[in-house]
């Protein structure tokens, strides 16, 4: 027989329930620490949902923050936020920063005038300054974005748990959708907790932890409905014990594979990506814990009718024999 690189042995009997205090609980415990936070420290939105302009400068000489903010503050310009911006990828010659500038009250936009002002401005600091790259975005569309990124998520857990609901049943769905939650608010909630930028490329990363993470939690509740019809007798609890270790090797190989590609986008990737990099890379690691030690548990704590079950799986389902 050929050999195979195994992350798991062949046949594990792991109690993933033996510390369910520790493991769930706790799981349910960061959730509510999570969602303080967000309530208490708020996100660090970017451009895309705060509105105004962005500046991104590239130069030859070190950044010199309290020289670039000396040189604004004769404007009439709104909030001013600069920040260095920091990559093992930049030359040893490439110093970046982002000016982050608010329009006034009243106004929706910053002009291109003003632009154009402060970018004078600023080559007064550093002639070599140069500048990549702007963003602007007015206060009615950052507002209607955050509408939709919001609609956007409520949207996706939605159909996720109709779907798992009319796959399996409604103790699935349930499961299925408090171990979204679970990923998601936590992984926001280390964006608040870092105060992390937070845009548009972060909600498109939340919304791929939503899909990788119920094909993860999918695959174990299959084999879950599977072992329940093979093993009548055997206790609830049991049979999911079992399901979880004979898909544990999947689980972890899938989990390792995306890891990896992931790591490499957020070290190598810059950091234009580092955000989105990291969010997906976060949440993909919660996405196997959640799919392991939370929707089962749900499942477990809220009970299944044990009886023929109309939507028990055919003998051809595409899971059936799934090497774990």
């Amino acid at each position: 027989m050929a050999w195979r690189f195994r992350l798991a042995p062949e046949h594990t009997n792991i109690d993933f329930f033996k510390h369910q205090w520790l493991t769930f609980g706790g799981s349910m415990m960061l959730t509510v620490v999570a969602i303080l936070l967000w309530a208490v420290m708020g996100l660090n939105f970017g451009i895309d949902f705060r509105g105004g302009t962005t500046i991104r400068t590239e130069a030859t000489q070190p950044v010199d923050v309290g020289a670039y903010r000396a040189a604004l503050e004769g404007l009439d310009l709104g909030d001013v936020a600069i920040t260095e911006v920091f990559d093992p990828s930049f030359r040893d010659d490439q110093h970046v920063a982002q000016v982050r500038i608010a329009p006034l009250d009243g106004v929706e936009a910053v002009t291109p005038e003003t632009i154009a002002l402060v970018e004078a401005k600023l080559q007064t600091v550093d002639p070599s300054i140069t500048f990549p790259s702007i963003e602007s975005v007015g206060p009615k569309v950052s507002g209607e974005l955050i509408w939709k990124a919001i609609t956007a998520m409520v949207a996706a857990s939605l159909g996720i748990g109709i779907y798992i609901w009319m796959r399996f049943e409604w103790q699935y769905a349930l499961g299925g959708i408090i171990a979204l939650i679970h990923d998601i608010f936590i992984t926001i909630g280390v964006f608040a907790l870092f105060q992390l930028k937070f845009d548009l490329t972060i909600i498109a990363a939340l919304l791929t932890i939503l899909g990788y993470s119920i094909n993860d939690t999918v695959v174990v509740f299959d084999r879950l409905r599977e072992n329940l019809q093979k093993y009548k007798s055997m206790p609830l609890r049991e049979v999911m014990n079992l399901s979880v270790n004979e898909t544990l090797s999947r689980t972890l190989m899938t989990s390792v594979t995306t890891l990896v590609a992931l790591a490499a986008m957020l070290i190598f990737g810059g950091d234009v990506i580092r955000g989105f990099s990291f969010a997906i890379f976060f949440g993909v690691v919660l996405g196997t814990y959640s799919s392991v030690f939370v929707a089962k548990n749900i499942v477990l704590i809220i009970g299944l009718d044990r009886s023929d079950n109309p939507k028990a799986p055919s003998p051809k389902n595409e899971f059936a024999n799934i090497d774990a």
